[in-house]
């Protein structure tokens, strides 16, 4: 009996782990979530997707980040996409609590 009670915890606990979190992109690494494919369109076009993957931001520092690009670094605009690719990013890629340092403001950007 404790047995079974043990497998079914374990299937149900692989099930959830399915459900509250997608796959990763095996050539990009990035997650493929809801929208994922714009931000591999638009943004690993000019720089590599590790670029994103190691980066945690909140929403208005990406949108801080994608205007930088903008103006310094020929990107350009997005139209209807940048809120895809926001919500995208600030889904996936928003700030964790853990050790690391918060990130620098991106107006201290070159």
């Amino acid at each position: 009996m404790k047995f079974f009670s043990l497998l079914s915890f374990f299937l149900l606990s692989l099930a959830y782990a399915d459900e509250t979190m997608p796959e990763k992109d095996k050539a990009t690494g990035l997650i493929m979530g809801k929208n994922w494919e714009y931000v591999q369109l638009q943004c690993t076009t000019c720089h590599s997707a590790a670029i994103i993957t190691q980066s945690r931001m909140s929403r208005e520092t990406w949108k801080d980040t994608i205007r930088w690009m903008q103006k310094t670094q020929g990107l350009w605009p997005l139209g209807e996409s940048e809120a895809l690719i926001l919500d995208y990013l600030s889904t996936y890629y928003k700030p964790q609590m853990s050790g690391r340092r918060k990130n620098l403001p991106t107006h201290l950007m070159p």
